[in-house]
């Protein structure tokens, strides 16, 4: 969806009253996305991509999301080394269907081409605001991960999305998922039905609000800490892998 030409003077209002020190170049790229590629998201309201006037909101948000989004921390779930110059952080819905659409394309182009070759590093972050079940998945991958099974977890859950709060990530199913990747059942099923993960949960749901994130996937390429670019919806690979490319060249 392209921002309608009666749009433009306000998007440019918002640049120039927006206190923020930014590059230009940074400032269009938030613009251009925030017009352009909302469509792969899954949005917080009827489910539909933004009129003229939620991109305008949206661009707002992109700024923002440039100084807001939380920093790599020990709680973070980190693929690849940590140590790389490039670090994507991803906020994802295991129930969101544009969520295991970018994992089955985009997200193994990543870990393939980047990760695996030490030059990205790929953070999965919650942004579980789909439902109860969305929650619940999210708690089971943190659970997984005590055993050192998150992104067994995590690829399992996005290969067997069947609707969203439709029963397919009961707690029954959780813990059958669990026992298929040959966890400790009793150790995982103890950790699920305690709900120990469920405030982490939404408490990095909450800090993906605060960064600007509306809907998922919405991903985050840094480099040396610092944000340059961001993947917004379910982007195809070739444009991700684009943004890669530009990022390492910088």
């Amino acid at each position: 969806m392209n921002i309608e030409e009666n749009t433009k003077e306000e998007v440019q209002e918002i640049k120039n009253t927006k206190e923020i020190n930014l590059s230009t170049s940074i400032i269009i790229a938030s613009i251009v996305v925030a017009g352009s590629v909302l469509i792969g998201f899954s949005w917080l309201k009827n489910g539909s991509s933004p009129k003229a006037n939620e991109a305008i909101k949206n661009v707002r948000n992109d700024i923002k999301a440039l100084e807001t989004v939380p920093p790599i921390s020990t709680s973070d779930k980190v693929l690849g080394n940590p140590n790389a110059e490039i670090t994507i952080i991803e906020y994802s819905d295991f129930q969101c269907p544009f969520c295991g659409r970018f994992h089955k394309d985009a997200e193994e182009t990543i870990k393939n081409n980047y990760v695996n070759k030490g030059l990205v590093s790929f953070v999965y972050r919650d942004f579980a605001f789909l439902g109860d079940e969305s929650i619940k998945s999210a708690e089971a991958a943190k659970c997984a991960d005590d055993q050192g099974k998150f992104w067994e977890y995590h690829d399992y859950l996005f290969t067997h999305q069947k609707g969203e709060n439709q029963g397919n990530f009961s707690n029954k199913n959780l813990k059958s998922f669990a026992s298929e990747l040959g966890l400790n059942t009793i150790v995982f099923n103890k950790c699920l039905d305690s709900d120990k993960y469920q405030q982490a949960v939404l408490d990095e749901t909450s800090a993906g609000s605060q960064a600007g994130v509306e809907g998922t996937p919405k991903s985050f390429i840094l480099k040396n800490g610092e944000v340059v670019d961001t993947i917004d919806g379910a982007e195809p690979s070739n444009s991700v892998v684009n943004k890669l490319n530009k990022a390492l060249k910088y």
